[in-house]
């Protein structure tokens, strides 16, 4: 976990640089402030350091690839501040959400500038004399990502109330919402490092195995983490009814009488009832069986990484797949 850490500090600072000299043109002021507020409130930067390993993974000058990266974190702060307007939470990583502080109008201005920002940072990109195709093949997988995190939100938003959604179209959704983006570092990390369409290809699915490890992680901690670690109440995802691998599985393995039970304990946001929600995820093992989920698309991550030379930036990609999940928050 220390190193991981240590590995994502590495490449915050010139993420950070990217970020700032891209929205420090900015005005009026208040527009800034909004746009610039989820930077100043941490975050592990995870996404951008994976397009930085990705470019020196596959033999790239990973220099190159700082403006790419810096737009991929400018679409996830984008995605972050829409999400907290659509789902109505004030909170974000521990202080106000933008829209709480500036109200919505401002947080979707300052969603959508970032949004803006992050093509323009990518077309900013200086590399070789392929320079054309590399950017224009980024600039591609970026805005698809984009596409992909809307229709994954919207996915999300139509299974509210909906308790027939089979796993094949939850683990879409998950891929669409939280996977495409991680996919789309680690892919334009290997285009603006020159790889193979091969080795494209292998990162893409790389990013998007550990995608899908990481949004079943946030649900797995949701019900076995504690309230410290977790920096939020355990079993908010039950309070607020929301579509789990845990919920998938127990609904299709358990009996109508107990289904019943399930659906009806969700539909009432009761804090109280968290306990016997995740009583009955033990019963169908379900909680075992995210885990085992996630582990397993981890392990077929890192044997994609196999098709890579030996190197740092190889050993901090394995690293970073078992540090998915290992965080505890």
């Amino acid at each position: 976990m220390s190193e991981v850490t240590e590995i994502l500090k590495k490449y915050s600072k010139n993420i950070d640089n990217e970020i700032e000299n891209s929205l420090s043109a900015i005005s009026p002021e208040e527009l800034y402030n909004a746009s610039n507020h989820l930077f100043n409130s941490g975050g592990k930067k995870l996404r951008p350091a994976l397009t930085i390993l990705a470019c020196d993974a596959v033999g790239g000058v990973f220099e190159q690839s700082f403006k790419t990266a810096a737009a991929i974190e400018l679409i996830h702060t984008f995605s972050l501040i829409h999400d907290d307007i659509m789902d109505q939470d004030d909170i974000r990583r521990g202080n106000p959400a933008v829209h709480t502080l500036w109200g919505e109008p401002m947080a979707i201005l300052a969603g959508d500038i970032l949004f803006s920002k992050a093509f323009e940072l990518v077309l900013e990109t200086s590399v070789d004399s392929n320079s054309y195709k590399k950017l224009s093949d980024a600039l591609a997988v970026v805005a698809d990502a984009c596409v992909k995190i809307c229709e994954g939100q919207a996915e999300d938003m139509s299974f509210e109330g909906k308790f027939d959604v089979t796993e094949e179209q939850y683990m879409d959704m998950i891929y669409k919402k939280t996977g495409a983006l991680i996919a789309a570092a680690t892919k334009s990390g290997a285009i603006i490092g020159g790889a193979s369409d091969e080795v494209i290809l292998a990162m893409e699915e790389y990013g998007k195995l550990i995608g899908l490890a990481f949004q079943i992680q946030d649900d797995y901690l949701d019900v076995i983490s504690d309230e410290e670690s977790l920096g939020k109440p355990v079993g908010s995802d039950i309070v607020g009814g929301k579509m789990t691998l845990m919920v998938v599985k127990t609904l299709a393995d358990a009996p109508d009488e107990d289904c019943e039970r399930l659906i009806s304990l969700l539909k009432e946001n009761n804090p109280n009832h968290v306990g016997d929600v995740i009583n009955l995820f033990n019963k169908y093992d379900s909680i075992n069986y995210a885990h085992n989920v996630a582990q397993g698309n981890v392990n077929k991550a890192k044997q994609l990484l196999e098709i890579l030379d030996d190197s740092e930036a190889k050993r901090a990609l394995m690293l970073i797949a078992d540090f998915v999940l290992e965080r505890q928050s």
